[in-house]
C-alpha cells in the first residue's frame, strides 16, 4: 500500500478513499454520503480501517487497488490512513486507536491518552475545515517551514505508532491544549459549569464558567466553546450553549459533534427547523446590536448571537428564558406538523 494526498491528477486513477470521500475511488469513510462496503462500516474512519485489515475479503473489498489517498488532514484521517499503510500490525492498538479518532472527530473522552494523541496530531479538539491552526507534530518536525496537509501527512505519518503509546514523549505540544480542556472538565466536576437536560424536547441547557477560558474570563471573540468537556457531560440531541459576559450572555447552538458523521452505533441527530425560535428570539432580544443568526461555519453549529459583523456578543436575554422559548416554539412546531 502507498499513501498520496488527493489531488485532481489522482482524479482518474483507481484508488481508495480513506476517511474523505473522491471521485473514482473505493470508499472506506464515515463522511456523509460515503459508499462504504456495509460490512466494515463503523462510527469512526479509523475503526472502518481497521475492520478492513481484520477482513478476511480485505482482497475483495480493496479490489486489488494499493493506492490509498486522503483529500483532508485530521486526526482520524491520519489513524486512518495509517491503519490502512500499516496492515494487521495496526490491530494491536485498536483499543488506542480508536478512542484517538474519536477525540478527534468527535470531541470525546474516553481517556487522557487519546485526546492528548489526538491533540499533537491536530492541535484543537474538534475537527473542522475552518481550523487554521495546523498540525503541532507537523509544525514541529517542518522546524518552522510551512506546512501543507500533504506535507503534513509525510511528516506525520512515520510518528503515528510513538504518538500513540508513547504520547507523554510529545508533551510540549499537549500539554496546554490539554490543560484548557481539563480546566473546563473541573469545571464541570466542580458544579461552576452545569448541564441541565430537558428530557422532552432532548435540549441540553449547558451553562459555562467564565473563568475557564482564562483569568480575565470568557472572551466570546478569541475563545472556543470547550468542545471535549461539553460532549462528556451533555446528553441531549441539541445544545444550548452560554456563558455569562459583561453585559449579558454569549450563545450559541450546537448539534452533537458527533452528528455530522454517518455513524452506525451512535444514533443520528435529525437536524431541526429552528427558524420559528430564531424568529421569536429576535422578537423579543432588547440587545439591537445583536441577532439570533442561523450558522453553519461549524460542522455541527446551529445558531450564534452575533453583532453586524458576524462577531459573538451579548444576548439580554436570561437562559432560563431561551430554554423554555427553545421547548415551546419546538413543541408549537411539532404540532402544527402533526396536524397537516
Amino acid at each position: 500500500m502507498r499513501f498520496e494526498f488527493y489531488h485532481s491528477g489522482l482524479e482518474n486513477i483507481p484508488k481508495l478513499s480513506v476517511d474523505g470521500t473522491v471521485s473514482n475511488s473505493i470508499h472506506f469513510s464515515h463522511w456523509q454520503g460515503n459508499e462504504t462496503p456495509a460490512e466494515v462500516k463503523a462510527d469512526t474512519s479509523t475503526e472502518i480501517a481497521l475492520n478492513l485489515i481484520a477482513s478476511p475479503n480485505r482482497e475483495r473489498l480493496t479490489r486489488g487497488i494499493d493506492l490509498v489517498t486522503n483529500n483532508h488532514f485530521d486526526t482520524d484521517g491520519v489513524l486512518s490512513v495509517w491503519t490502512v499503510l500499516t496492515g494487521a500490525k495496526a490491530l494491536e492498538l485498536r483499543d488506542r486507536l480508536i478512542p484517538a479518532a474519536e477525540a478527534g472527530d468527535f470531541s470525546e473522552f474516553t481517556s487522557e491518552a487519546a485526546v492528548r494523541a489526538s491533540i499533537v496530531i491536530q492541535g484543537s479538539d474538534q475537527a473542522s475545515p475552518n481550523d487554521e491552526g495546523g498540525s503541532p507534530l507537523a509544525a514541529y518536525l517542518a522546524k518552522g517551514e510551512v506546512v501543507d496537509d500533504a506535507r503534513a501527512y509525510e511528516l506525520v505519518l512515520p510518528e503515528v505508532e510513538r504518538v500513540i503509546t508513547q504520547t507523554n514523549d510529545y508533551e510540549q505540544l499537549w500539554r496546554g491544549p490539554w490543560q484548557r480542556i481539563a480546566a473546563a472538565i473541573d469545571s464541570f466536576e466542580r458544579g461552576s459549569s452545569t448541564v441541565q437536560e430537558f428530557k422532552e424536547s432532548k435540549l441540553s441547557l449547558v451553562v459555562l464558567a467564565p473563568e475557564i477560558f482564562c483569568a480575565s474570563g470568557f472572551n466570546p471573540t478569541r475563545h472556543a466553546a470547550p468542545y471535549t468537556a461539553i460532549s462528556h457531560y451533555a446528553h441531549g440531541e441539541i445544545y444550548l450553549i452560554t456563558t455569562p459576559i459583561a453585559d449579558g450572555w454569549s450563545y450559541r447552538i450546537d448539534y452533537p459533534y458527533y452528528s455530522w458523521a454517518e455513524t452506525i452505533v451512535r444514533p443520528p441527530i435529525a437536524r431541526r427547523d429552528l427558524a420559528p425560535l430564531l424568529s421569536r428570539l429576535n422578537e423579543l432580544e432588547s440587545n439591537r446590536q445583536g441577532r439570533w443568526k442561523a450558522d453553519s461555519t461549524e460542522m455541527t453549529s446551529a445558531v450564534k448571537f452575533l453583532d453586524g459583523a458576524g462577531r459573538p456578543c451579548a444576548s439580554r436575554l436570561f437562559p432560563e428564558r431561551v430554554a423554555d422559548l427553545f421547548q415551546a416554539t419546538l413543541a408549537s412546531t411539532a404540532a402544527v406538523a402533526a396536524s397537516r
